[in-house]
């Protein structure tokens, strides 16, 4: 009987104690639970390539397996697969003595650069990947092992002679310093949660396959033909131009070489494929200039673009320092273009010195601007008149009709315009932009070919989106305790589609100063050229709400650079902001399409922006609604409400005195 108890006993114990798995349970973490309880929040943040930190980063890292039972019960049972395990074992083994071993315990990367931010308080947002990884290694004494000191070193040789390109498609700096391959979906010495994907804004490419290979190869083919054509096209056109020199128009203007000195408006042309108009701009023909600190090329001057009429159109000398291949992306900055391909604008002509000679600013009175405004309007019936002679103006068939809506001060500029030095080819003003509207002091430029855009009701730039701009701000903000704290504006010439291609950097952190410039809730709006259309974005960053207004009715999908720009801005001000508004809900970043008036041609866009801005601060809301304001809700904007922009963008200049 004993006997038989002690072999019951034997059979039911395990067979070897010392094998026996000693099982963990999930944290429970009852600090949390009390405080859930009470209704107490913890508030966490996440840096720019989304991982977690912040002060209670940990406590979340060891909270979450309470959140996901299900997830944690299915992780635990991978876990004890055989399979698993044989690699586990091989990992642990190969880890068991790092060559450089990691020395910040359970710190991690991200909070650790968020400690080296805080201490230094430098305005970076991150740290390249070989300082953290160094700065995880060094010692409770401070002191840095010289094996990894030469790594970092070479990382900081590697770093001037690679490009991010290169970095990003090969191997990173640090795997090259290492000698060590790069495994998929990590980043060595950025720790856990940052991606390829999160920290080059895109992902590694993978080798191309044969095929696709193979279809490349063809395509190229295909491309080189179709170029030995268009030269070939090209070659014969040049030899009948060259015959029908003497007759024919087009070759006589193409023959021009020279232009007036100084800043003119131009038109560019491309001759290949065809001979046809892809953008304007401005033409700087002074003597000595350079482009991006280098000599221009033989028989080109430099122009700056303004306006894109072809999307696909190519540079005709691509721009190596921005490397810039399409015009559309070079909106706002300056280029080389063929002598012969550049025609000043038929609509600046050169006029005789008139009598008339202006107003010195600094002597000018009121009285005086009121007579020369005078003058204007005297001049209103045979202005009126002469208008139907020219077609590039609005159609005027006769005198207008009692109560209809007469453009006077479109028509009194126009007239001042004339009578000073803005008629000739170069001529320009400077109106000044206080720190107040866009965070910073500036000065913008005015030219001649800006306001004959008002006059023509054309596409217009820039300059003028600006000095609306201001004048909003001078009208309804300035002295305003209320709209001046309440509405703020963003600069399109710091941030633009040019820009974000070429500098995202530098304009994340333009975004991000703004929005910390905020001490209460507030609406930054912000007119973004996309290359050729003018869109507003009305940004609320506390709550962040992003509100969408395109007049011809595109999605926001449409813009992914400038949406990721908003995204990745908006993150950056919430991890770096102590204390924002507290987010009942997801933090994800809203975007609300909103149901404003469309535009029926190609041309009023920049119009409807300036006219959004208005409405939304007439309103004095900071939140838009989905269908727009009731106030103003239509379908389409009238000639009249357009005419309206217009004329007090005039009246404007006039009163600011910027034209005499």
């Amino acid at each position: 009987m004993a006997s038989d108890q002690e072999n019951s006993q034997d059979a039911n114990a395990p067979d070897d104690t010392s094998e026996k798995e000693i099982t963990r349970g999930i944290t429970i973490m009852k600090s949390i639970i009390r405080d859930r309880d009470k209704a107490v929040t913890y508030n966490v943040n996440w840096n720019a390539d989304n991982q977690l930190i912040g002060s209670n980063a940990a406590k979340l890292a060891s909270y979450i397996g309470t959140l996901v039972q299900e997830e944690w019960v299915a992780f635990v049972a991978q876990r004890r697969d055989e399979n698993f395990k044989k690699v586990s074992a091989t990992n642990r083994e190969r880890a068991s003595n790092p060559t450089y071993a990691y020395k910040k315990g359970r710190l991690g990367y991200a909070r650790l650069e968020e400690k080296i931010l805080d201490e230094t308080k430098s305005d970076a947002t991150s740290l390249p990947p070989h300082v953290l990884w160094k700065e995880a290694r060094v010692g409770k004494d401070g002191t840095v092992r010289d094996d990894v000191q030469h790594i970092y070193d070479e990382c900081e040789t590697l770093s001037q002679s690679i490009s991010t390109a290169e970095d990003q498609e090969n191997r990173s700096v640090l795997s090259r310093a290492l000698n060590v391959p790069e495994y998929p979906g990590r980043v060595r010495g950025k720790g856990h949660g940052c991606t390829p994907t999160s920290l080059y804004k895109n992902p590694r490419r993978r080798n191309p396959s044969n095929q696709e290979v193979m279809e490349t190869l063809q395509a190229l083919q295909a491309q080189v033909l179709q170029l030995q054509k268009d030269n070939e096209r090209y070659r014969c056109m040049e030899k009948c131009s060259s015959q029908l020199k003497e007759t024919s128009e087009k070759a006589s203007i193409n023959c021009q070489n020279k232009f007036p000195e100084g800043i003119s408006s131009c038109q560019l042309y491309l001759s290949s494929p065809t001979y046809r108009l892809v953008g304007k701009g401005k033409v700087h023909n002074t003597s000595g200039d350079l482009l991006h600190h280098r000599p221009l090329p033989d028989g080109h001057l430099k122009v700056s673009v303004d306006v894109v009429l072809d999307k696909d159109a190519l540079l005709p000398i691509p721009d190596i320092v921005s490397e810039t291949t399409f015009l559309r992306d070079a909106i706002g900055s300056f280029v080389a273009w063929p002598l012969d391909l550049i025609f000043i604008d038929d609509e600046t002509p050169t006029k005789p010195a008139s009598k008339y000679k202006g107003i010195l600013r600094h002597n000018e009175s009121v009285a005086s601007q009121k007579e020369v405004f005078a003058q204007g309007s005297q001049q209103l019936s045979q202005k009126i008149g002469s208008r139907q002679k020219n077609k590039r103006d609005l159609p005027v068939t006769s005198l207008p009709k009692k109560g209809a809506f007469v453009p006077r001060y479109q028509i009194s500029l126009e007239t001042l315009v004339d009578s000073s030095d803005m008629a000739t080819a170069g001529a320009i003003r400077l109106l000044d932009m206080e720190e107040d509207i866009f965070g910073y002091s500036c000065t913008e430029t005015i030219g001649k070919e800006d306001l004959e855009h008002i006059f023509r009701h054309q596409e217009l730039g820039v300059g003028v989106i600006h000095t609306y701009i201001r004048f909003l701000y001078d009208n309804f903000m300035r002295g305003n305790d209320q709209l001046s704290n309440r509405f703020r504006f963003v600069s399109s010439s710091l941030v633009n589609k040019a820009l974000i291609c070429r500098e995202p950097d530098s304009c994340r952190e333009y975004l991000v100063k703004r929005f910390m410039a905020s001490s209460t809730n507030n609406l930054y709006l912000w007119p973004y050229n996309s290359g050729c259309h003018w869109l507003l974005l009305a940004i609320d960053p506390l709550k962040e709400v992003v509100y969408f207004l395109n007049s011809i009715d595109g999605e926001w999908t449409n813009y992914p650079d400038m949406k990721q720009l908003v995204d990745t801005s908006i993150k950056v001000f919430r991890s770096q902001r102590q204390a924002r508004v507290p987010r009942t809900k997801s933090s994800n970043i809203t975007w609300i399409k909103v149901q404003c008036p469309l535009q029926r041609n190609g041309i009023d866009c920049g119009y409807f922006v300036m006219r959004f801005m208005r409405e939304i601060i007439n309103m004095n809301q900071i939140e838009i609604p989905i269908t727009y304001f009731d106030e103003y809700k239509c379908a389409h904007y009238t000639r009249l409400q357009l005419e309206q922009i217009k004329e007090e963008l005039c009246q404007y200049f006039i009163e600011k005195r910027l034209i005499i």
